[in-house]
C-alpha cells in the first residue's frame, strides 16, 4: 500500500467523518488488480459494520478472481456530490479505504452482514428480507474488507 500525502490537505476530514461518509453512501467502487496486472473497478452495494466493509457477490466472477489471487483492494465512496457550476467545482464528501478482502466462511458473520445489507437497503421490508436470506443463504458469497487505512476529503 502506497502511503502518499494528500494534495489538498485543507480538505481532509477526520477518520470519524470518513466513516460517516461510508455509512451514508448508497454505493461505492471496489478496485482490484487482475492476475495480468490490469486494474479492475466495479460499483457495488456495501455496508460498514464492525469497523469493516461487507458486500455480497456471486460465487464466481472477475472481482472474486482478483480478490482470491490478490486480496489487496481499494474502495471509494461518495456520500454527497453537488455540482457548483458557477465555481467550476463540486461540493462533496468522499472516503477512501485501503484494505484486504476475504470471503467470509463463518456463517454467523455472513448472516450478520446480509442482515445489515437488508437493513441498509430495504429497511421497510425486514421480514421479507429475512425470508430471502434464510431461503438463499448459501447462494451468495459475502466478502469482508478489513480496513488498513481510511481517509476522507470534503468540500463543504
Amino acid at each position: 500500500m502506497i502511503d502518499r500525502p494528500v494534495r489538498r490537505s485543507d480538505r481532509m476530514i477526520s477518520v470519524e467523518d470518513a466513516i460517516a461518509v461510508l455509512k451514508a453512501a448508497d454505493y461505492g467502487f471496489l478496485s482490484t488488480v487482475s492476475s495480468d496486472g490490469s486494474p479492475y473497478g466495479i460499483p457495488l452495494s456495501f455496508v460498514y459494520i464492525n469497523d469493516a466493509l461487507y458486500f455480497h457477490c456471486a460465487p464466481e466472477g472477475h472481482k472474486l478472481d482478483n480478490i482470491l489471487q490478490n486480496p489487496e483492494v481499494c474502495f471509494c465512496a461518495v456520500s454527497q456530490a453537488e455540482t457548483l457550476a458557477d465555481k467550476f467545482s463540486v461540493r462533496y464528501a468522499s472516503a477512501a479505504v485501503f484494505g484486504t478482502a476475504e470471503v467470509i466462511k463463518d456463517d454467523t458473520e455472513k448472516r450478520a452482514a446480509l442482515v445489515a445489507l437488508i437493513e441498509k437497503y430495504s429497511p421497510g421490508h425486514i421480514p421479507a428480507g429475512m425470508d430471502y436470506i434464510n431461503r438463499d443463504f448459501h447462494k451468495p458469497l459475502v466478502v469482508k474488507i478489513t480496513i488498513q487505512k481510511i481517509s476522507g476529503k470534503a468540500r463543504k
